[in-house]
């Protein structure tokens, strides 16, 4: 494929300011969607909290630019990471943070020493397809949270009609756009959705009066407490997700340019994503992973200058130094945020899917249930009812209460142990 631009050429002003927009569409609806959520989750104001992660985001962008992979990636919030968050409330968010600054130093020591060749064996493409569709599927009690929140002023039948035929709306929009269009579409939706609400519903809440145009975010160090092995060990399961999704973003756009030295890139990267969501710990907030969307926006702007990204991290440091900007985008109404987040999600699914067809996952009915037992399992344990979850003893309570645990648990475990026998039988050339 012809790129205007390579990864090391530096586009003149205009062409700079043109492609940094581009990637800035792409970026701000992500972090916005899972900071805005996580945020809700902390239950303080919004605007600080998403002042720190609009600002983390743009530090770790900028350092994988210059020193990470030096690829063309734009990166922002885990979601993956935000499955442990919810796992883990009753732990308290000291201990939340902790375990991110655990995690991430962790997964930046495995991949500085080099080690993560052996961590990539436990994910085959039937592991790899799970866990992605699986982050979509446990997520799917907050997403119905989301669309049924009138913001105590719309009743949650009309907040959820409402969803329903916004959702339907965006989803024939995904089918008809092309090029720019199609790769902004999370941030047309959330524009013409939260105006479409206002029309329909009346006005939604603004930033207060007298909220300061520009101000640094307070409160930069977050509590910290010793974390339980429950809440640590259903961190650890999300970091190892976490890995994969790096590694498969950073190898994607590698591939897709023809990047040389593939093996330091990943290594520097995804050791800058473990000191990013050290980092994100540190300072409480989620933390940010390589967005596998990349190839998808080089491919259809022809860019595929590392350089390009630079505009968009400048403008997202920007944006996070002024309350008065972060309080508008938080003003975005539930139901939007959470039909764009099924949005995002259904892409999540579609991913796997893809990746289970092209790598010939799934030829017999066992390797069927390799994937689909887990799926199961993690949905129904995502939608428990919370009088049930509260009743496991709070040691095991984040990992038997969490989907997407379970289900990554069980895929292992059929892949690897149950069923390994018979497809080393029926399958041999597999190994």
């Amino acid at each position: 494929m012809e790129f205007t631009y390579g990864i090391d050429d530096r586009p003149g002003p205009a062409s700079l300011l043109i492609f940094g927009l581009q990637w800035l569409a792409v970026s701000v609806p992500a972090i916005l969607i899972i900071g805005k959520v996580v945020a809700g989750l902390y239950g303080g104001p919004a605007i600080p909290y998403l002042q720190k992660l609009f600002l983390l985001t743009a530090l770790v962008l900028l350092v994988q630019l210059y020193l990470g992979h030096k690829l063309p990636l734009v990166i922002g919030p885990a979601t993956v990471l935000l499955i442990g968050v919810l796992a883990s409330l009753d732990a308290g968010f000291g201990a939340i943070n902790a375990s991110l600054i655990v995690g991430g130093l962790l997964l930046a020591g495995i991949a500085a020493a080099g080690l993560f060749e052996y961590l990539k064996r436990l994910f085959t493409p039937r592991v790899i397809a799970v866990v992605l569709m699986l982050i979509a599927f446990t997520l799917a009690p907050v997403i119905l949270n989301l669309i049924t929140d009138g913001g105590g002023t719309v009743p949650a039948t009309h907040a959820f009609l409402f969803a329903l035929a916004f959702a339907l709306i965006l989803f024939i929009a995904n089918g008809f756009l092309k090029g720019i269009w199609k790769s902004t579409l999370a941030l047309w939706a959330i524009i013409l959705g939260t105006l479409a609400y206002v029309v329909l519903f009346g006005a939604v809440p603004l930033p207060p009066e007298g909220t300061a145009l520009l101000a640094f975010p307070g409160d930069l160090l977050a509590p910290l407490a010793v974390p339980d092995v429950g809440v640590l060990a259903a961190f650890l399961i999300c970091f190892l997700a976490l890995a994969i999704n790096d590694l498969g973003s950073i190898q994607s756009v590698g591939g897709l340019l023809g990047a040389d030295k593939m093996g330091e890139r990943t290594n520097r990267g995804v050791t800058i994503t473990g000191l990013g969501n050290a980092a994100a710990g540190l300072i409480g907030v989620i933390g940010p992973v390589n967005f596998s969307l990349s190839p998808g926006v080089i491919a259809t702007t022809g860019c595929a200058s590392r350089f390009a990204l630079v505009p968009a991290g400048i403008a997202l440091a920007l944006m996070a130094l002024s309350p008065l900007a972060i309080g508008s985008l938080a003003s975005i109404p539930g139901p939007v945020i959470g039909v764009v987040l099924a949005y995002v999600m259904a892409s999540q699914i579609a991913a796997g899917l893809m990746l289970g067809q092209e790598s010939g996952a799934v030829r017999t009915f066992d390797e069927g249930l390799i994937i689909g037992i887990p799926l199961l399992l993690g949905t129904v344990v995502a939608f428990l009812p919370a009088d049930v979850a509260a009743g496991f003893p709070a040691l095991i309570r984040p990992l038997i209460a969490n989907g997407f645990v379970v289900g990554i648990i069980t895929v292992l475990a059929l892949e690897h142990i149950v069923y390994r026998r018979s497809r080393e039988q029926d399958c041999p050339s597999e190994l």
